[in-house]
């Protein structure tokens, strides 16, 4: 279990002092934010993401807003001092962003949630912060079984090694992986991470056409920083099967978490089926 240092003590003593803040703005009858007055959703990326923040601002229906933190990318979720040290990270993160009074928190990163059980993560944001919390590889999957698929094709910018982690947790999660594809980003270490940003839609499009498979009932395109946003619906189209991306699943999951049901436009099946 992770533990909590005084630091995050004091990061729940200043959430409870939030929530009675809150409350007391409910009975004096203060007037709705300008922005967020549907909801407010927490983002948390890594330090070099630059598309995730993007594309949810530019997909979000009115009256959401978005507000993001920032931390290190944790690629070793599997020993107990990497995973101690994503928890750590998570926690001022998490602690960061339940102030400003957001309806849910997202931890909108693939390779560093990769843990089995896949909710076990979420669940311990949600120790933390007492609000509804959902990580990628989560919602990933959550989003797989909405859509009743269970064989997929991956695309991702990783190497192989980052790769096969990622099918090995899918496959733990009753996912059948029938084939992954990566960029090789991450061979040389955390100096390639900046580099997936700057992959263009046509590389995007190119390594899924490579990917797909006849048998796949789905493709899955991983990592919050890929861009993939305004290419959904046209490959859906062209493959003739769900796509679901890194940072649309995330959208969903914590739209959907906050209480904002809304089909949005061009994000694929996944917000229209649910």
């Amino acid at each position: 279990m992770a533990r909590k240092t005084p630091q995050i003590r004091q990061m729940v003593r200043c959430q409870a002092w939030w929530r009675q803040r809150q409350l007391g703005a409910i009975i004096l009858g203060m007037n709705n934010p300008t922005y967020g007055y549907r909801a407010k959703i927490g983002l948390i990326v890594p330090t070099t993401n630059t598309v995730n923040e993007a594309e949810w601002n530019s997909a979000v229906p009115d009256g959401v807003s978005v507000h993001t933190a920032r931390m290190i990318l944790h690629t070793d979720t599997q020993t107990p001092a990497g995973r101690q040290a994503l928890y750590d990270d998570l926690s001022i993160a998490v602690g960061s962003l339940a102030p400003a009074g957001v309806a849910a928190i997202a931890y909108g990163c693939t390779a560093g949630s990769l843990i089995s059980p896949r909710h076990s993560l979420p669940d311990y944001m949600r120790s933390l912060c007492d609000l509804p919390c959902v990580t990628t590889a989560a919602a990933i999957v959550d989003a797989l079984e909405i859509l009743g698929a269970k064989k997929i094709a991956v695309a991702t910018p990783y190497d192989q090694r980052l790769n096969d982690h990622e099918a090995e947790f899918l496959a733990s999660q009753g996912v059948d992986v029938l084939a992954i594809e990566g960029l090789g980003l991450g061979a040389n270490g955390p100096s390639d991470y900046p580099l997936i940003h700057r992959t263009t839609r046509s590389r995007v499009e190119a390594l899924v056409r490579s990917v797909d498979r006849d048998q796949a009932d789905a493709i899955v395109i991983s990592c919050t920083d890929l861009p993939t946003f305004g290419l959904i619906g046209a490959m859906e189209i062209a493959h003739g099967k769900p796509v679901v991306t890194s940072s649309q699943a995330t959208l969903w999951a914590t739209l959907r978490a906050a209480g904002v049901d809304d089909a949005l436009d061009g994000l694929g099946r996944l917000f229209r089926v649910a």
